[in-house]
């Protein structure tokens, strides 16, 4: 968090973290006495492995911190830039295949752009294995009725085993409004 004004190239180069003055960094470096009260250095002193809070551990911390600076500002240069814009290194199937792994295993602790794409890959799997067993066409969920049973079905289980949007579903199954989507399968379920 403290990097976050270096990786939003708010910190022209030969500045230290410390001179931005729209974070809260420059109070971890100030003596117990001089900080906020609210504001906790046992934790980031900690994880940097510094065991004291006094003015020894406190430069330790900066410099640390400096260093870290520096590798930023050279990686967003480089490959690394690339690789901090995304969440995956690899080939297409690499890439396939962890978000196949993510949907399997997620939990609470997973969040972000992956478990989207990770959805989104397992409900576009879904609907090419319910159109081909309904023994259709890609080309033919356009061509049949909008609230037809099949297709009410068919968001139904996309509804119920991922989590995709009512819009995404009416679109992707070619059901018009997203509102068509959801009566169609409140329909399906009083019948």
């Amino acid at each position: 968090m403290h990097l976050n004004p270096v990786r939003a190239k708010l910190l022209p180069a030969g500045q230290r973290l410390a001179e931005y003055r729209w974070s809260s960094w420059p109070g971890y470096l100030q003596r117990s006495g001089k900080r906020w009260p609210w504001l906790r250095v046992d934790r980031l002193l900690g994880e940097w492995g510094i065991g004291e809070d006094n003015a020894a551990g406190r430069r330790r911390l900066e410099h640390g911190m400096e260093q870290r600076k520096q590798q930023e500002q050279t990686r967003e240069s480089g490959d690394w830039g690339r690789l901090r814009r995304g969440w995956c290194w690899g080939p297409r199937e690499f890439r396939e295949e962890l978000l196949e792994r993510i949907g399997q295993q997620q939990g609470r602790q997973h969040h972000g752009e992956e478990l989207k794409e990770s959805d989104q890959q397992k409900a576009e799997r879904l609907v090419g294995e319910m159109v081909r067993q309904a023994g259709w066409t890609e080309g033919e969920l356009a061509n049949r009725r909008k609230g037809e049973a099949r297709k009410a079905r068919m968001a139904a289980r996309l509804r119920s085993e991922t989590a995709m949007t009512w819009g995404w579903i009416a679109g992707r199954l070619k059901m018009g409004h997203w509102r068509t989507a959801a009566n169609a399968v409140h329909r399906l379920g009083r019948e």
